[in-house]
């Protein structure tokens, strides 16, 4: 992971997983998952020299084979920078739709409003799915405190390409995973 997603998962609040986003609990190492790690053989992808995954992170950073195949996959999903950035919507910060305080981020939106609004039942439009791409800026959640805990439990930029074309992602993907095998 890179630091600005680890920091995002290991917020003093609740901590959670990286890949799950599960809770996590402080102090508990997980010893079965590195005798796992200790013991599971792979291959380097840059070099197909064999070794053990607790090992891989040192290969890595000294095989430049390994080091150009990583560029290649980021030569393949990079695109030029947008020229005109002033037409680039707000995805990081958020207002309260209930009340006038602004610039939450998801998660904090998300507490604000478990928080202060729980109980009223006006229905608002949600300014996080009004930001993205598919969002419609008009329509009104019957039920916003179930629509913010079932919709908005992980944010979108983690998993989600807003420039990218969904048949350029899909191409993308499948050539990656073709050349993984």
């Amino acid at each position: 992971f890179c630091t600005l997603c680890l920091q995002e998962c290991l917020k003093p609040k609740k901590p959670v997983c990286g890949v799950c986003r599960s809770t996590l609990s402080p102090g508990s190492r997980a010893l079965d998952l590195e005798k796992q790690i200790e013991m599971t053989e792979t291959t380097c992808n840059g070099c197909n020299k064999k070794m053990y995954l607790s090992k891989m992170r040192s290969h890595a950073a000294s095989c430049s084979k390994y080091q150009n195949y990583i560029m290649e996959g980021v030569k393949a999903v990079t695109k030029e920078p947008l020229h005109n950035t002033r037409n680039f919507p707000n995805r990081f910060t958020f207002p309260c739709p209930y009340c006038s305080e602004k610039n939450f981020d998801q998660e904090g939106l998300v507490e604000h409003c478990k928080t202060l609004h729980s109980m009223d039942a006006k229905q608002v439009v949600c300014p996080i799915c009004a930001s993205m791409p598919w969002g419609d800026p008009n329509y009104r959640s019957a039920n916003f405190m179930e629509h913010l805990q079932r919709r908005h439990r992980f944010s979108y930029d983690t998993f989600v390409d807003y420039d990218a074309d969904e048949d350029d992602m899909m191409a993308q993907v499948l050539m990656r995973s073709l050349r993984d095998k």
